[in-house]
């Protein structure tokens, strides 16, 4: 594939645990633009991979600046902890995500990807399998914050004719840090890496869907979420599971 015919992609939070993974293993596929600010510690380590360029989400100008040309974003970019307070989470996760949005529909953007997590409907009891219509059900304020980017998405997409995947991700690690987990709430919201990377591929290259909550965990014995529907509207096809080799209790 010739770097003319690659879709551009941008990627907010490139030099993060998921987005610098999935530069290294996306870039013969797509030509990628990977966003990063300059404290992050891992651009080195990207820089073969794609441009990289230099923004934090405060200015929509300046992301409408780098989204001018661009296929898709992958917006990964966020606070990540869980038990993050709400002054923590304001400007990356709630202010920042709708600057991301506002300027991929001012810059013609086609799709974007919004990394939402398993804490958005992680308030059900463990053994309670989540479907993608479920009522979301966060037990925390980043939770809180990731249903607002879910919203937000929906609204982008029916109001302002922007293609809009959310991509609830799960437990994402190698499978053998995986079996190290003692909890089954981790256990059975497992993604490894290479899964949830194919799910993204998959995320940016399907036609035709306006709007989509996917699910993004790995084929565990127990899925903490149903994947059905993302095996159907995207063809997802996980090959992992953390528990393969070992019976269910």
């Amino acid at each position: 594939m010739t770097q003319e015919s690659k879709r551009r992609v941008l990627v907010t939070g490139a030099a993060g645990y998921i987005g610098s993974y999935f530069a290294e293993h996306s870039s013969e596929k797509y030509d990628l633009r990977l966003m990063v600010r300059e404290q992050d510690w891992a651009i080195d380590r990207i820089r073969p991979f794609g441009e990289v360029v230099y923004a934090d989400l405060s200015s929509i100008e300046r992301l409408q600046e780098l989204f001018e040309g661009v296929d898709a974003i992958v917006h990964l970019a966020a606070n990540p902890r869980p038990d993050a307070l709400w002054n923590d989470l304001l400007e990356p996760n709630i202010i920042g995500t709708y600057n991301v949005f506002t300027a991929a529909v001012a810059a013609k953007v086609r799709r974007v990807i919004y990394a939402s997590s398993v804490h958005a409907v992680a308030g059900y009891p463990d053994d309670v399998q989540v479907k993608t219509g479920d009522p979301v059900n966060p037990p925390d304020l980043y939770g809180v914050a990731k249903c607002f980017g879910e919203a937000l998405a929906r609204y982008m997409s029916s109001q302002q004719g922007l293609s809009a995947i959310v991509v609830r991700i799960g437990a994402y690690k190698t499978v053998e840090r995986g079996r190290m987990d003692k909890g089954p709430h981790l256990r059975n919201s497992f993604v490894s890496k290479r899964d949830l990377n194919q799910l993204l591929h998959r995320c940016i290259d399907v036609e035709d869907l306006p709007f989509a909550i996917l699910h993004g965990v790995s084929d565990n014995q127990f899925k903490r979420l149903d994947i059905s529907t993302t095996r159907d509207l995207v063809g997802y096809d996980p090959q992992d599971d953390v528990l393969r080799d070992e019976p269910l209790p």
